[in-house]
């Protein structure tokens, strides 16, 4: 049976990911305002009305009312979505590029001591890199031309 404290833990765990995705994203935030600062207008403009009926009459028919509703909604959805990229454990910028960084030297690694295509690779990039000059040739057996 888990107790209260490990509950709490257990919360507090889950939702680290989301708190570090909040305070480091700029852009989530800047989504989170922005709907924040749209849905505020949209309240302020429909909250001065006395009836419902009102408020909805005047939300029906001012398009710059709706406007600022879609806004509010779109910035929410963006917001949403990059709260999801957390969820799906997607790479943070930083991390992309270094795991790809990673992938491409793996790969070119492999391709280099391979041993169907290492050998010439290896002779064609010597080559290129140090010039044509055949002053000295390694034979692999300690001997020299």
């Amino acid at each position: 049976m888990t107790t209260t404290k490990e509950k709490l833990a257990d919360a507090a765990a889950n939702a680290r990911p989301y708190v570090e995705r909040a305070l480091r994203d700029q852009q989530l935030r800047e989504n989170v305002r922005n709907a924040y600062a749209s849905a505020r207008a949209v309240y302020e403009e429909l909250a001065s009305r006395r009836r419902v009926t009102d408020a909805a009459t005047r939300l029906a028919n001012d398009k710059e009312l709706q406007g600022e509703l879609r806004k509010a909604i779109e910035e929410l959805r963006n917001a949403a979505s990059r709260i999801q990229d957390v969820r799906r454990g997607a790479a943070e910028p930083g991390r992309a590029a270094r795991n790809g960084l990673l992938l491409l030297a793996g790969v070119a690694i492999g391709v280099l001591f391979n041993p169907v295509t290492g050998p010439t690779l290896r002779r064609l990039l010597a080559r290129r890199l140090f010039g044509g000059s055949d002053g000295f040739v390694y034979h692999g057996n300690g001997s020299q031309a």
